[in-house]
């Protein structure tokens, strides 16, 4: 226990002084009895190193909880949202970037309920999308274009989109789950 106690982190500093050609900054050094020799200690930092390369490179996909089910609530909504003459911002399949398809899909569900405000329409229909934007991540996708930067286009390009986007990602999730 006591060598425990004693494992403190040492910091090795080399002074240097003008035309001192000796190794120059500042070099740190971890002392642990316990863990500098031990083989399982090296065995768990690289379990660690590779489990955080793992999550890394699998971010890319954000899986989104039930796609399927939103675009069933968006054709429920159809009619009600058809009769809007709203410009409404709505990137195509070309201007998103892989890793930011939840981002696009977020982008597409704050329009919607844009639309489903200045439409004034209520109950189970409007609530399910309600509900799938609350579910939605709300993670800041760093690199990802905002909302704004993508075309206006009218209902009839933006629901065509946005049900092109579902399917995609209806898709990629049964993919993702099997």
């Amino acid at each position: 226990m006591t060598d425990f106690m004693t494992a403190l982190p040492v910091i090795l500093i080399q002074p240097t002084y003008p035309g001192d050609l000796q190794a120059k900054g500042v070099h740190f050094q971890s002392t642990c009895n316990l863990c500098r020799d031990s083989h399982k200690t090296q065995v768990w930092l690289c379990f660690l190193v590779l489990s955080f390369l793992s999550t890394s490179t699998s971010a890319a996909f954000v899986p989104v909880p039930n796609t399927s089910h939103a675009q069933i609530c968006l054709k429920s909504l159809k009619n009600a949202i058809e009769k809007s003459d709203a410009m409404l911002y709505a990137p195509s399949a070309n201007d998103v970037e892989e890793n930011c398809k939840v981002m696009s899909l977020r982008c597409y569900i704050w329009e919607l309920l844009v639309v489903i405000m200045e439409e004034e329409i209520v109950g189970p229909k409007a609530n399910c999308i309600f509900d799938f934007n609350a579910r939605l991540p709300k993670d800041n996708f760093v690199g990802c274009r905002p909302c704004e930067a993508y075309s206006l286009k009218n209902i009839t390009v933006f629901l065509d989109r946005l049900n092109n986007l579902l399917e995609e990602m209806t898709t990629q999730w049964n993919t993702y789950k099997t």
